[in-house]
C-alpha cells in the first residue's frame, strides 16, 4: 500500500471515531439532530438523566393511576365524613328529644356557632350528696359547662372534651379544664359509646375524684384554655399509655 492510500485509511478512521462533541459541532451524525443537541446541552449543564426524564410528557397509564389515586383519597374522606354526619344528627335528635320531654333533664346540648362538629353540654345533675354538688348551690351555678369536638374520624375516634367552667379542682380535671379519663383515650375508646354515656361517665368520675370548685383565684401560669387542655391531655395519654390506668374496684362503683 503507497503512503498516499496509508492517508487516506487513516483519514477515513478517524472521521469514523470522531467524539460526540466534535459530531455535534459539525452538525453531522445521529449527535447533530435537535433533540440530540438538546439532551447533550443539558447534560453539559449538569442536568441528571431523572431531571431530564422528568420533563418529559407523562404517559397516559401514569396520569390515570395519579389521578384513581387522588380519586379514592377522596372518596374515602367523604365516606367517613358521611358516617360522623350520620351518628351525630342520630345522637343529637334523640338528646333534644329526651330534653324536650323532661323538665329536668341531666344535662343539655347546643352546637357552638351552628357546628354540627361542635357542642356545648351542660350538665345539670351530679351526686346532690358530693361536696361538688355542695360547692354549686353556695355559689349558685347551675350546671357546668363542658366543650365537645368531635374529629373527622368519630365514631371511631373519641372525642375531645374538657370543662369550660366554672373551674374544677381535683376530679380528674386537668389544667385547661382538659378531663383525665381512658374513655376519651384512642385506646379506651369504642365506636359504640354515645355522647350520653360519655357525660354520665364524667359525671360520675368528677364527683369520684372529689372535684371542687375552685376559690382561689388562678395562678398566672395555670392558663384555662382550649390550648393548654389539649396540652395537658396529650401528656397524662402518654404517661397513662406507658404505665397503664388504675381501675378502681367494682364495689368503688
Amino acid at each position: 500500500m503507497t503512503s498516499r492510500s496509508k492517508e487516506k485509511v487513516a483519514a477515513a478512521f478517524r472521521k469514523l471515531f470522531r467524539s460526540p462533541e466534535k459530531l455535534d459541532n459539525d452538525g453531522a451524525g445521529p449527535s447533530g439532530s435537535p433533540a440530540r443537541r438538546g439532551i447533550l446541552r443539558r447534560h453539559r449543564d449538569g442536568v441528571s438523566p431523572a431531571e431530564a426524564a422528568a420533563s418529559l410528557p407523562a404517559s397516559p397509564a401514569a396520569t390515570t393511576l395519579v389521578k384513581k389515586k387522588a380519586g379514592g383519597a377522596s372518596e374515602v374522606r367523604e365516606r367517613a365524613a358521611a358516617v360522623r354526619t350520620r351518628r351525630l344528627m342520630k345522637e343529637l335528635k334523640e338528646i333534644q328529644r329526651l330534653q324536650n320531654s323532661r323538665t329536668d333533664p341531666a344535662f343539655t346540648v347546643e352546637l357552638v356557632n351552628d357546628n354540627l362538629f361542635e357542642w356545648h353540654v351542660r350538665l345539670h345533675q351530679i351526686d346532690p350528696e358530693s361536696e361538688l354538688a355542695s360547692d354549686l348551690r353556695e355559689l349558685h351555678i347551675s350546671n357546668i359547662l363542658l366543650h365537645l369536638i368531635f374529629p373527622e374520624n368519630f365514631p371511631f375516634a373519641p372525642p375531645f372534651m374538657r370543662v369550660i367552667e366554672p373551674r374544677i379542682e381535683k376530679g380528674f380535671v386537668m389544667e385547661g379544664g382538659a378531663i383525665c379519663m381512658e374513655l376519651l383515650t384512642p385506646r379506651g375508646w369504642a365506636s359504640a359509646y354515645t355522647v350520653e354515656a360519655v357525660v354520665m361517665q364524667f359525671a360520675a368520675s368528677v364527683v369520684k375524684g372529689q372535684g371542687r370548685v375552685a376559690r382561689a383565684p388562678p395562678r398566672p401560669s395555670c392558663e384555662f384554655s382550649r390550648r393548654r387542655a389539649e396540652e395537658a391531655f396529650r401528656s397524662v395519654v402518654k404517661t397513662h399509655d406507658k404505665y397503664g390506668w388504675v381501675t378502681p374496684a367494682l364495689s368503688d362503683g
